[in-house]
């Protein structure tokens, strides 16, 4: 079995080089050898520089690829759990006694969702809010619509967030009584 020729030998072989080139390169190597030896100086490949470089941008293309792809990954993970959360939490509306339009606004429209008082009253207090399903809009409950507003804002279409108690105990006239006959 023969030795492979190394690429000096190739390129002398093929006439890409001559002779007299391919010794000057030879013993440019070899000086270069020879004075990193005694002077312990190092020399530059450039080469190996631009290797070492294009690697280091690899890698930082690839961290930020990577960033990207963890985003688009977490982005769909919470609009599943928010698709989840109301397909399992929706109200059921009787589309039977639903005679009363609740009108809300979804982007520049308005949109009309027919209810019963019952559920109209829940909305008007905080404790049911509207939320965009992916099949239209869904009635949900308020601790629910909090859930989902922290993940997708977008999502929660009308929510009367419920008033604290406190207000109450503040009026100055919630210790005066109300006569029957007061008319207006």
């Amino acid at each position: 079995m023969s030795k492979p020729l190394s690429l000096q030998e190739q390129l002398l072989k093929s006439g890409l080089v001559s002779n007299a080139k391919a010794k000057s390169i030879k013993t440019e190597k070899h000086k270069q050898v020879q004075q990193q030896r005694h002077h312990k100086v190092e020399i530059v490949d450039e080469a190996k520089q631009l290797v070492q470089l294009a690697q280091a941008e690899k890698i930082e293309r690839d961290k930020v690829l990577n960033q990207q792809h963890q985003a688009q990954t977490t982005q769909k993970e919470v609009l599943a759990q928010v698709k989840q959360m109301i397909e399992q939490n929706r109200v059921s509306i009787d589309s039977k006694n639903a005679e009363i339009a609740y009108h809300f606004t979804d982007a520049p429209k308005v949109k009309t969702l027919y209810v019963t008082e019952i559920l109209r009253d829940q909305l008007a207090k905080g404790k049911l809010a509207i939320v965009k399903a992916e099949s239209g809009y869904a009635l949900v409950n308020s601790d629910i619509a909090q859930k989902i507003k922290e993940r997708d804002a977008t999502k929660v279409l009308a929510w009367n967030e419920p008033k604290s108690e406190s207000s109450v105990e503040e009026d100055p006239y919630a210790a005066f009584e109300i006569p029957d006959d007061l008319m207006w």
